[in-house]
């Protein structure tokens, strides 16, 4: 029985984790947002962006997965991503934007 319920606590604390910051983004704007079927969170502070992807995509799916995660960070900044800024995979991104 305390197994069984050491397990449903554990659960319960690992579902509620989400995506979390870097601590560069600790105190950042935080949006969450839905695209493609993912959903992403875009950690934004000043002109540098975090983004994480929440969930599984297959290795296939990796470049579009990355290329879906920059144009996420454009439509929640309003802003546009330096490419030669990025770093990261598929899993989180980093890097600057340039706002108008």
């Amino acid at each position: 029985m305390i197994k069984y319920v050491l397990l449903v606590v554990l659960g319960i604390g690992i579902t509620a984790c989400g995506a979390q910051p870097s601590p560069e983004f600790f105190g950042a704007d935080r949006t969450e947002i839905a695209q493609d079927g993912r959903s992403y969170t875009v950690f934004r502070k000043a002109d540098r962006f975090q983004v994480i992807r929440v969930g599984y995509a297959a290795r296939a799916e990796q470049d579009k997965v990355r290329e879906t995660m920059l144009a996420v960070v454009d439509q929640v900044t309003g802003c546009t991503v330096k490419p030669a800024s990025v770093q990261g995979d598929s899993v989180e991104l980093r890097g600057s934007v340039s706002c108008p």
